[in-house]
């Protein structure tokens, strides 16, 4: 029997709570499909400030380092807001990412067939089904390049450098082609080619990967393009891989498609396929406490952790029909229309608990 350890950073807000039913449906999985999780908790963001004075402290990164992989919530809160830039909650996200090398964030957006009204784009054109996966570079790019302030012809300027290696493209490449050999075999560069020197060496390189992928079948759209076609004809995506801050921007336009935040799950990938799960929703304080917070995306990125970490695809592929199977009837608030059930963040857990 395999054993796993995980470290929960329930982190601020509603975190601990969608966190809590996870770990339910998790444990749920593990009895099923026959192996256990060892769990440990650390403290990242607003909680670990509140607590250590620092939003990383060094015994979290310690533990991540040393698990399979970590499960966040979510972090920050108007509470943390007036302090220093290195001292909020998000640093606290930026420098785990740092420190476990998480180079490859993977952001799926998908349409489960009872919350198809929910999405902002009409039946027409979303099709029967909808299933895009983005795989964002993490750690490099204009985030963290060479940035300062200056004068130009006596006026105030700023500046901030987009940058990337042959290596760095490489391995986000390879990912990318990796998911797409896993899938549909069909994976879309993005980049902006036509005008940036660094996007021309980015889809050199891409292209240069693609030669160890014979299978997969490559296209190429500038950003702009790319937004706009999400939109007008999003299935003919599957597998869209891009840079740092395109990526920051398209998986989020992507995401709305799917008509609920609350819904999408995400991963954070080193070269080691160890990861950092979390929903793509923040720590949403205002309703924190209430039990009204949707914990399926959360549960959803412990079924994206038990097929890209974990190596239990059949435990993942049990979680996701659960949910889907669960929002046939069920619903929490932010998801709620009339004719289905509304219940709370716990009841949900145990309604994905039971299905599975």
């Amino acid at each position: 029997m395999k054993n796993y350890k995980l470290v929960l950073l329930k982190g601020d807000g509603i975190g601990p709570e969608i966190v809590d039913e996870a770990v339910k449906v998790l444990d749920k999985a593990a009895e099923k499909f026959d192996f256990t999780v060892e769990y440990d908790e650390a403290l990242l963001g607003g909680c670990a400030i509140d607590a250590t004075g620092v939003p990383l402290p060094d015994e979290t990164v310690a533990k991540c380092k040393a698990a399979d992989s970590v499960l966040l919530g979510a972090v920050g809160g108007p509470k943390w807001d007036t302090l220093p830039g290195n001292l909020r909650p998000e640093a606290g996200l930026l420098g785990i990412r740092g420190a476990l090398g998480l180079f490859a964030n993977l952001r799926p957006a998908v349409i489960f067939e009872p919350l198809k009204s929910a999405s902002p784009l009409r039946d027409d054109i979303i099709g029967k089904a909808l299933d895009i996966l983005v795989v964002r570079e993490l750690t490099g790019g204009i985030y963290f390049g060479e940035r300062g302030r200056k004068e130009v012809n006596g006026a105030p300027a700023a500046y901030d450098t987009e940058m990337y290696t042959v290596p760095e493209i490489e391995r986000i490449a390879r990912v990318a082609f990796e998911m797409a050999m896993n899938r549909n075999k069909k994976l879309t560069n993005v980049d902006k080619a036509n005008v940036l020197e660094s996007s021309r060496l980015w889809r050199e390189t891409v292209i240069k990967v693609a030669a160890e992928y014979p299978e997969v079948e490559l296209n190429h759209l500038y950003v702009d393009n790319c937004a706009m076609q999400l939109v007008r004809n999003p299935g003919q995506f599957d597998v869209i891989v891009t840079s740092n801050i395109f990526g920051d921007i398209l998986s989020d336009e992507a995401s709305m498609i799917s008509g609920s935040i609350g819904m999408l799950a995400s991963a954070s990938l080193n070269e080691n396929k160890a990861g950092l799960y979390e929903p793509i929703h923040g720590s949403a304080p205002d309703i924190a406490g209430q039990g009204i917070a949707n914990p399926l995306a959360t549960i959803l990125s412990v079924a994206m952790m038990l097929k890209h970490s974990l190596d239990q695809p059949q435990a993942a592929d049990a979680i996701e029909n659960a949910v889907a199977k669960a929002l046939e009837t069920y619903r929490t608030p932010d998801i709620y229309t009339e004719g289905t059930k509304k219940v709370s963040c716990k009841e949900m857990g145990d309604i994905v608990c039971s299905l599975l």
